[in-house]
């Protein structure tokens, strides 16, 4: 599978909230959230995906957005911590 989208660094930056937080809580539809270290954004290409094999998700394939680590270049991060951390469903990343 492909995903496409922003780098999640990126999007923070032009939000202009890089540095302002230590976590950022990711918030599904469904209000499942996940507490993600700042620095993942910093340290991993983490995306933002909107897209599926070119095709944009919605609700009922894991959209509008989806937070996906790079597992396929970075075999550390396939684990169940980094896993609980990919929201799917995304409405809201939230800076603390």
């Amino acid at each position: 599978m492909t995903f496409t989208g922003p780098l999640v660094r990126d999007v923070l930056a032009t939000a202009q909230v890089k540095g302002k937080g230590q976590q950022i809580v990711a918030v599904a539809l469904d209000d499942y959230k996940a507490k993600i270290p700042a620095s993942d954004a910093t340290n991993f290409d983490v995306i933002l995906a909107h897209s599926i094999n070119g095709k944009q998700m919605d609700a009922k394939n894991k959209g509008p957005l989806f937070i996906v680590y790079p597992y396929d270049s970075k075999k550390e991060l396939q684990t169940v911590l980094y896993y609980q951390r990919s929201v799917w469903q995304l409405k809201a990343l939230i800076v603390e």
